[in-house]
């Protein structure tokens, strides 16, 4: 006979408690994650990234007042703790993504509109802030610290503004990308010395001399072995993971492991800062290899799907927005001047070192706009500065709000800096009827993925033409710019502002890569070719494909169906994303395009020493139909493709002709001319 003593039903009990809270907590963050991939779905279309609707939600939910009714101090003191956690990971990863040599190797252009901007930022910053009275421990200590932190620029979120608005490619946005990396590895810099020179949490009195040395000797040993111990590491994990097989747990957690005791060294050690420790760990550390991509690319996803929810409801705890003090003047005043300050810091230094560097001032005040922009450790900051009383909890809540208006005109610079370059830019036909026999054909080609690349590749062989003046072929991957996929974009190094290493991806361009090189090195003639990437969410691929065609001066664009011939012969379901792409493009490009439907083309190997391929055009008439018989002018030059012109002559005597063409009388006259640039055209071929 079972005997239960009340010890045992009260364990139970607690045991369902515990397991009801747990269930309710996960339940929690689900909605969170939900929410704010919801919200970041209706900004779309003003274009605002995703840290907005991260905030909006975070900081909504967090302040409902059933929410905080049941915010127990255990949770809340769990939620520091991991948005300590979260801010040390994305510190760490916003040092490794930094190019360590960026002062060795550095772009003097971009250095001295970084330098002037954190120059002006910090002047007015210094002098400004004690009118607004922003520290509860007002000193010129404090005042130096405030003015080195907003002098900042959060480089990481720019880089994927920069990216996600289409700009990433061209000399503005690749100038802005550099520009911002400068300013924040500046600052984030500066920041590391004062907490060494300066203890913040005793009123910023300088430390002691034996302290100071104690600190900065851990921080150099902790550089020191993430610098010179961690390619060997690294090397080793590699050597027993080599390219192409999956990474074992093991060394997984063996890598991890050793990223968490680098980081480690100086805090525990020195009592460094952690945040500051794990970002010039980051910093320091080689980003070459595949355990840096991966971590880069799987730390931002988590981020982004989980991390920044959570932190943005930790801000929203510790910001109670009935403290925010609305029926103050000075609240209002600190906002508005501390917004300003942050704003014309920037755009000052950028229109001084802009009149030194030649530039037009309207790209002076944009570049300073999207330089000032701040992100999650300004935010922590904030919010940490508040915990500490260092600044009010309202004063706190204003900071927040700076940063998130700082993101929010973002696209609207980036919509300025378009316009003005379409104005620009001058217009000429890009049609491959009015192309000059003597330039090269510039033909951007398009592809979802390997299942593309060998019709693509036939394509392009029977499209060479003479080997003077040949063609130019812009081989264009067409990538869907997914939460996932945006966790993993990087700083780019040489001609790319971006870059993308997820690798999916990577494993998908090396094979259109291998591919087209394998071909070209039989038979180069006449042909050059560039790979190119269009990196955009299914709404906006169009634009960015269209904008790349322009720029590149392209005659004709080149699309993959959306449907892919199976192995038995039909075609797959296909993909309804490129299929609207397909036709905003068709709508909105700036030159001709052409719809490649493999229906065996990929599956044959195209030529020149005999006939392999024989091909068809329907010529009925009109402009289109002009332009495919351009087209294939270059494919009859090809000796393995016979090529046979049909064309299409409408019956004048036909009833059913005489009455379309007495309904339409008012369109005679320019009937009778496309008909007769239809004749014109058809006889010259």
């Amino acid at each position: 006979m079972d005997i239960k003593t009340p010890g045992t039903d009260c364990k139970k009990m607690e045991m369902t408690t515990k397991v009801k809270t747990i269930a309710i907590y996960m339940l929690g963050v689900l909605v969170l994650m939900m929410s704010s991939s919801f919200f970041h779905v209706l900004l779309r279309p003003l274009s605002q990234p995703r840290i907005i609707a991260e905030s909006c939600v975070g900081l909504f939910f967090s302040n409902l007042p059933f929410i905080r009714k049941a915010l127990t101090l255990d949770v809340q003191r769990t939620l520091s703790y991991l948005s300590d956690f979260i801010m040390i990971c994305h510190m760490f990863v916003v040092g490794l993504e930094m190019d360590r040599h960026i002062f060795v190797r550095s772009r003097i252009r971009e250095a001295k509109v970084a330098c002037a901007g954190i120059l002006t930022t910090f002047i007015i910053t210094y002098f400004a802030t004690p009118l607004l009275r922003v520290s509860n421990v007002p000193s010129t200590k404090s005042n130096l610290s405030l003015s080195v932190i907003l002098s900042g620029t959060a480089s990481s979120l720019l880089t994927r503004l920069i990216t996600d608005l289409k700009i990433g490619k061209s000399d503005i946005g690749k100038f802005v990308v550099s520009a911002g990396v400068q300013s924040d590895s500046i600052s984030m810099i500066l920041i590391s010395i004062g907490f060494i020179l300066f203890d913040p949490f005793d009123h910023y009195n300088t430390r002691k001399l034996e302290k100071m040395v104690i600190m900065s000797s851990a921080l150099v040993v902790e550089t020191l072995a993430a610098a010179k111990l961690t390619p060997v590491v690294m090397n080793w994990v590699k050597h027993e993971n080599p390219e192409g097989k999956p990474l074992k747990g093991s060394h997984l957690v063996l890598s991890i492991a050793y990223v968490f005791f680098i980081c480690s060294l100086s805090p525990i050690a020195g009592q460094f800062n952690k945040v500051l420790s794990a970002f010039l760990a980051g910093f320091v550390m080689p980003r070459e290899g595949r355990m840096a991509k991966m971590m880069v690319s799987k730390a931002r996803y988590f981020f982004t799907v989980l991390f920044y929810p959570i932190f943005f409801f930790w801000v929203g705890t510790e910001a109670e927005l009935t403290k925010f003090g609305a029926g103050h003047i000075m609240t209002w005043a600190r906002l508005f001047f501390l917004f300003l300050i942050v704003a014309v810091g920037k755009v000052a230094g950028t229109l001084v070192s802009g009149v030194m560097l030649g530039f037009h001032w309207p790209e002076s005040v944009a570049i300073g706009l999207l330089l000032s922009i701040k992100g999650h450790f300004q935010v922590y900051l904030a919010i940490v500065a508040a915990n500490e009383g260092f600044i009010s909890i309202s004063t706190g809540i204003v900071m927040v709000f700076v940063t998130i208006f700082t993101i929010i005109y973002t696209p609207l610079v980036v919509a300025k800096i378009i316009e003005r370059a379409r104005k620009r830019s001058t217009t000429q036909r890009m049609a491959l009827q009015w192309l000059n026999p003597s330039n090269e054909l510039r033909i951007m080609l398009c592809l979802h993925g390997p299942q593309n690349a060998q019709a693509a590749i036939n394509f392009m062989e029977i499209s060479r033409g003479p080997a003077e003046p040949g063609i130019m072929v812009y081989v264009t991957d067409m990538i869907e710019l997914t939460d996932k996929i945006a966790a993993t974009l990087a700083h780019g190094e040489g001609v790319d502002a971006v870059t993308v290493t997820d690798a999916a991806v990577i494993e998908m361009r090396e094979k259109i890569t291998n591919a087209v090189q394998d071909h070209l090195e039989e038979n180069s003639e006449g042909i050059n070719h560039r790979r190119m990437l269009s990196l955009s969410t299914m709404n906006g691929m169009h634009q960015d494909l269209c904008i790349l065609a322009e720029d590149l001066l392209v005659s004709l664009i080149i699309l993959p169906f959306h449907k892919d011939q199976e192995a038995d012969g039909r075609l797959s379901g296909g993909h309804s994303g490129f299929r609207n792409v397909n036709r905003k493009v068709l709508r909105h490009a700036p030159c001709s395009v052409g719809i490649l439907i493999d229906r065996g083309l990929g599956s044959i190997e195209i030529s020149r020493s005999f006939v392999s391929l024989n091909a068809a055009v329907i010529f009925i008439g009109g402009k289109d139909d002009r332009e495919a018989l351009a087209y294939s002018g270059r494919v009859a030059r090809h000796p393995g493709v016979k090529l046979t012109v049909i064309r299409f002559l409408l019956d004048a005597n036909s009833d059913s002709v005489s009455s379309r063409v007495s309904r339409s009388r008012a369109n005679t006259a320019e009937h009778e001319e496309e008909m007769k640039l239809d004749d014109e055209f058809f006889a010259e071929f």
